[in-house]
C-alpha cells in the first residue's frame, strides 16, 4: 500500500474528519512548496546581489591559460600562432594580447578556425612554443611601459580612506586625463592611454575604495560612483596640485558611472572639460533587467536582487541612472558602445543619447558592431583611435593650444 493509498483510507475512516485531515495535508503541502519556492528566488537574488556590489578580483589573479599552443606557421614575413581547445574569448573577433609566463604579444583577428582550434596572426612580440599554454585578453597584462613602452611612474593619491596607487603617464600638456576602471578591472583595462599620450595629454590611471592595494570600504562592498566619486575627487585634486589646468574623465563600464556621479555630485565638475564613456553601465536597473533576461532569471527575482542590494548597500540604484538624472554639468562626452555586449545593453546607450539630447548634453555616440563589453577597440582599433583622436583634438587639445 502506497503512502498516498493510506491518506485515503484515513481520510474515508474518519469522515468529516477526515476531509478537515485532507485539507490539513494540502495546506501543509502547499506551504512546503511556496517556502521552498521563495527560498529558491531569494537565494538567486542573494547571488545577485552579490554579484553587483561584492569586489571579486579572482578573475585578475587566476587567468585562463587553457588554451594550448598547437602551430606557429611562418606566413609571409609574419608568423601565426594556431591555439588548441581554444576558449570563447579566443574565439572573438578583433585585435587581442595572448599572454604567457609574464610575456605577452599582440595577435591579429581570426584568420582560420575549426572545432578545436583558431588560428590568428601575430602583429607585435616574440611567438610562443609549441606547446605553452596561453591566455587571450582584451587588455595590457603588465603597466604601460612593460606593455605599450611608454614611461611612468607609480604615484599615491590621498583619500578620505587612505592612499591610493595610480600610474602617472607623463606628457607635456596641462590638461591631464584621469582614466577610471570598471568594476572589479585593473587600471591596465584603459586602452585609450596611448592615443591620450601621443595627443601629448598626461594620464593619471587611478584605483579606488575595494581595488586591489587601495583602501577597502567600511563595508567593503561597490556603490557604483554613489561614493567611488569621492575617490576619483581626490585624483583630481591630486592633479591640480600638480600643475594640471583642466580635466578629461575616461571611464570604462562601471567607471562610467563613477565619472558621472562625479559630474552630479563634486564641487570640482567644472574643471571638467571632456569625457570618453567607453560602455559605461548609464542605468542600473536597464543593466540588471538585461543581465535577467540574458540569465534567464524571473522578473520578480530581478526585482527581489534589486532590494537585496539595496537593504545590503544603502544605494539607491535609481537615484544613479543618468539617463533620468542628467548632472548639472554636461562637458561634451564621446560614447562607445559594443553591439554584442553581453552586460551593458546598447538599448541604454540609445536611450542615453536621446535623454542627453533633450537636456543639452552634447554627446557624440559610436556603435562598434560585434564588439562586447568594453571591447569596442579590440573590435576595430583604427576606428577607435581615430574616433578618440579627432574628438580629443576638437575639444581638448585646439582649446589648450589656443589658452597657451
Amino acid at each position: 500500500m502506497t503512502a498516498e493509498d493510506a491518506t485515503l483510507k484515513v481520510i474515508r475512516k474518519n469522515g468529516p474528519e477526515g476531509g478537515k485531515l485532507r485539507r490539513r495535508i494540502i495546506i501543509v503541502t502547499v506551504s512546503v512548496l511556496l517556502v521552498a519556492l521563495v527560498g529558491g528566488a531569494f537565494g538567486v537574488a542573494w547571488w545577485g546581489s552579490d554579484f553587483a556590489i561584492k569586489p571579486d578580483h579572482h578573475f585578475n589573479t587566476h587567468p585562463d591559460h587553457s588554451n594550448v599552443v598547437l602551430e606557429v606557421k611562418r606566413v609571409g614575413s609574419g608568423e601565426n600562432v594556431v591555439i588548441g581547445s581554444p576558449n570563447a574569448y579566443t574565439r572573438r573577433r578583433g585585435t587581442y594580447r595572448m599572454v604567457w609566463g609574464g610575456v605577452e604579444a599582440k595577435i591579429g583577428d581570426v584568420v582560420a578556425g575549426s572545432a578545436g582550434s583558431v588560428e590568428r596572426p601575430i602583429l607585435s612580440g616574440p611567438a610562443p612554443s609549441v606547446g605553452t599554454t596561453v591566455d587571450v585578453t582584451g587588455v595590457m597584462i603588465s603597466d604601460p611601459k612593460s606593455s605599450l613602452g611608454l614611461d611612468y611612474s607609480e604615484v599615491s593619491v590621498r583619500t578620505e580612506l587612505g592612499p591610493a596607487p595610480a600610474w602617472y603617464v607623463p606628457a607635456s600638456g596641462s590638461t591631464w586625463v584621469i582614466a577610471v576602471h570598471g568594476q572589479n578591472a585593473r587600471r591596465n583595462a584603459m586602452v585609450a592611454i596611448p592615443i591620450f599620450h601621443r595627443l601629448g595629454l598626461p594620464v593619471l590611471a587611478i584605483t579606488y575604495r575595494n581595488d586591489e592595494g587601495a583602501p577597502a570600504s567600511a563595508d567593503g562592498l561597490m556603490h557604483y560612483g554613489e561614493s567611488e566619486y569621492r575617490d576619483l575627487e581626490s585624483a583630481v585634486r591630486y592633479a591640480q596640485s600638480k600643475g594640471a589646468k583642466r580635466v578629461v574623465l575616461y571611464g570604462g563600464s562601471m567607471g562610467g558611472m563613477i565619472v558621472g556621479q562625479f559630474l552630479a555630485r563634486s564641487p570640482l565638475a567644472g574643471v571638467v572639460t571632456a569625457t570618453l564613456l567607453d560602455s559605461p553601465l548609464l542605468s542600473m536597473p536597464m543593466v540588471a533587467a538585461f543581465g535577467g533576461e540574458h540569465y534567464g532569471v524571473p522578473a520578480p527575482a530581478i526585482w527581489l536582487s534589486n532590494k537585496i542590494t539595496y537593504w545590503r548597500s544603502g544605494v539607491d540604484m535609481d537615484q544613479l541612472d543618468l539617463i533620468n538624472h542628467p548632472p548639472a554639468t554636461k562637458p561634451p562626452t564621446l560614447l562607445f558602445a559594443g553591439l554584442s555586449d553581453t552586460e551593458a545593453p546598447p538599448a541604454m546607450d540609445r536611450a542615453f543619447v536621446a535623454a542627453a539630447k533633450k537636456a543639452h548634453w552634447p554627446v557624440e555616440y559610436a556603435e562598434f558592431p560585434g564588439a562586447e563589453h568594453s571591447e569596442s577597440w579590440n573590435s576595430d582599433p583604427a576606428r577607435y583611435e581615430k574616433a578618440v583622436t579627432d574628438f580629443f583634438t576638437r575639444t581638448v587639445v585646439a582649446a589648450e593650444r589656443g589658452s597657451a
